[in-house]
């Protein structure tokens, strides 16, 4: 089973976790910049977050034979805060960089003003950039979210088939299929979706269109939920080019869209800028 996890924090993992998911099957990863857990005081931040999705985190992946991937942009939950959105200026630069492979995560997280001018402005940005977009639906209100997500993404310059709309579920799968957009499902071990769930989701609506990730972070979350899908979909009478198609063709066909996808690994190096792994060297 090769997969392909399409929105999983690294930088909040472990390298054992690394480690598991190589050997679960997991051969490559994307990472969106992510919130902080706590409030930033300024954009420079960013950049240090930014610089390290594009360079020491592909690093820490490859030794392990995981391609690493980010998308990049101002998230909705740090679109209410001023001291952020500064960051907005800064993001055409890194959109440029090879290992971004879409703008993302934008989207609501309390469907504000503010979220609504960051939404608008970043799914400009994707356009201008020849780059898909990872839109967030907010995890309280999700229906209304997701119609406000839509009319959004109405007036935009950016085509439907290249946005990915995640953190769906039941209440919002019909709504998401019939805009044309790409289906993303997180897969957790208390909320969001389950791989039960999400077997059964994929046989009302089939395959088509579908992303299934782990979304891990720095909370209760499992970076082998993707694998737990694989097998609930065998278990479920799925055949194993359908776990394929779901687990790695269709994350491939998205971010393929950037002209920047590379699954091969060839880093060898023992440090990254100074910083080793190796922690004592061989």
């Amino acid at each position: 089973m090769r997969i392909f996890d399409p929105h999983i924090h690294m930088s909040s993992r472990t390298t054992d976790d690394y480690q598991a998911m190589y050997e679960a099957g997991v051969r490559a990863v994307v990472e969106p910049s992510f919130w902080l857990g706590q409030p930033r005081t300024s954009p420079e931040s960013f950049v240090d977050h930014f610089d390290a999705l594009l360079g020491w985190e592909p690093f820490r992946a490859a030794q392990h034979g995981i391609a690493h991937h980010c998308t990049l942009a101002l998230n909705p939950k740090e679109a209410n805060d001023p001291r952020c959105t500064t960051v907005l200026e800064l993001l055409p630069r890194y959109l440029v960089k090879d290992g971004v492979v879409a703008v993302g995560e934008i989207g609501y997280d309390a469907m504000t003003a503010e979220e609504d001018h960051a939404l608008a402005a970043q799914l400009q940005l994707a356009a201008d950039h020849s780059l898909p977009a990872l839109v967030h639906t907010p995890h309280r209100d999700k229906a209304a979210g997701l119609h406000r997500t839509l009319a959004v993404l109405r007036e935009s310059d950016l085509p439907a088939e290249h946005v990915v709309l995640d953190h769906l579920n039941e209440t919002t799968v019909e709504a998401a299929l019939a805009s044309g957009c790409w289906l993303g499902f997180s897969i957790y071990p208390d909320t969001k979706m389950d791989e039960d769930r999400m077997v059964e989701v994929l046989r009302l609506h089939g395959t088509d269109r579908v992303l299934v990730n782990s979304a891990a972070d720095w909370g209760r979350s499992d970076p082998l939920k993707t694998r737990r899908v694989g097998e609930a979909m065998l278990a479920g009478g799925f055949t194993e080019d359908d776990v394929d198609k779901v687990l790695w063709r269709n994350p491939v066909a998205f971010f393929g869209i950037s002209g920047r996808l590379n699954l091969s690994v060839e880093e060898t190096a023992s440090s990254h800028q100074g910083n080793s792994i190796l922690r004592g060297g061989e």
